[in-house]
């Protein structure tokens, strides 16, 4: 089976912007399991149902953001959201083990706000709801746990980083004349360089594959 990283964008969410200050818990009860640590599962993050409608956080996913105070370094994470309304007003409550791998302590003050983009890695019998899509197709959301919804593929990118692009037809790779990206991002006006970039329609050597949810 092939191994996709899929990135799913949610065009709505800055738009619909809720940042809220809380203090960020470790919960030794909270598992932090391989699949997670692979990236095939989002990580657990609990909050009170109040805090939950605060955010608008439609599709349940949700982004932390804190810094390290040994380091002064910022760090997120982006996991679904599990109401509980045993998590006090104020607090959300993650992982104790991963609170203390991103920060170092067990306790610290951040930000939660509806996450903008997040990643779900898929390798088992699902990747056959990708293959052979081009951009600008759709596939239903449910196949990454988002049921009623549906995502449009809008780029991707091969084992060697080689963007898709949307006007080369075919899973093909070549060398292409290029006068912006995808693959190419030209340092100044009319510029155009040959390089290599890979055709709009995934297959079983693409990597990452970029969508976004269809409003």
């Amino acid at each position: 089976m092939p191994d996709f990283k899929v990135v799913i964008s949610d065009p709505e969410a800055p738009k619909k912007e809720r940042v809220v200050r809380v203090r960020i818990v470790g919960d030794a009860e909270i598992p932090f399991t391989d699949k997670m640590k692979e990236q095939f599962e989002l990580p657990v993050i609990k909050m009170n149902s109040k805090l939950y409608r605060e955010l608008e956080a439609k599709h349940g996913v949700v982004t932390i953001r804190m810094v390290r105070q040994d380091t002064g370094m910022r760090v997120k994470l982006t996991g679904r959201v599990q109401v509980d309304d045993s998590v006090p007003e104020g607090e959300v409550h993650i992982s104790l083990a991963k609170l203390i791998d991103l920060t170092g302590v067990q306790e610290i003050e951040g930000e939660v706000f509806r996450a903008r983009a997040w990643q779900v890695r898929v390798s088992d019998e699902r990747t056959s709801a990708f293959l052979g899509l081009k951009i600008g197709d759709e596939v239903d959301g449910s196949v990454l746990g988002l049921r009623g919804v549906k995502l449009v593929i809008t780029g991707g990118s091969d084992i060697s980083g080689f963007s898709m692009r949307p006007d080369v037809p075919g899973p093909v790779k070549k060398r292409a004349l290029l006068a912006g990206p995808p693959g190419f991002h030209p340092s100044e006006n009319g510029e155009r360089r040959r390089k290599m970039i890979r055709g709009n329609t995934i297959a079983t050597d693409t990597v990452q594959i970029n969508t976004k949810i269809k409003y």
